[in-house]
């Protein structure tokens, strides 16, 4: 039996670690989990594309934005006003009190219900990937989910 040299078995073990902390959804499994999180049926659509629009439907995502901020997680929720980014040199309001890293998670509670709160006090237009994507526009089919 030939033995991988450390570093090839670093690697490996690297890459394997991450790929199970990455959910990548389709819309069915993605409507499938808001529904489990306590979203709105009515509103399914609009999330769904949302979510495609903005992060890929990609717990992982990370964005860095012109402004310094940054937008994190399936819903790319915004470290200026939303999660603590635990920078030093970054300021937040932190209105979900939760450190940023928690909305990169494939358990999507904590992204769930910090989105939740953000659409509470702005609804969808918080979100330029709806903005741009989905106000006004073809929503993603469901029907072929078994909701």
């Amino acid at each position: 039996m030939k033995l991988l040299p450390a570093t090839s078995l670093c690697v490996l073990v690297t890459v394997l670690i991450s790929l199970g902390e990455t959910k990548k959804f389709d819309k069915c499994s993605l409507a499938k989990a808001l529904l489990n999180h306590g979203f709105n049926k009515a509103d399914l659509k609009n999330w769904v594309c949302l979510v495609q629009n903005e992060s890929g439907m990609d717990t992982t995502k990370t964005n860095k934005n012109r402004n310094g901020s940054s937008d994190w997680g399936l819903f790319q929720i915004n470290d200026r006003y939303w999660c603590d980014p635990r920078d030093k040199n970054k300021k937040s309001s932190n209105e979900c009190k939760t450190p940023c890293s928690a909305l990169l998670k494939d358990d999507i509670t904590i992204a769930s219900a910090c989105a939740k709160k953000i659409f509470k006090r702005h609804g969808f237009r918080a979100w330029y990937g709806w903005l741009n994507k989905c106000d006004g526009k073809p929503l993603p089919d469901l029907s072929k989910c078994k909701l």
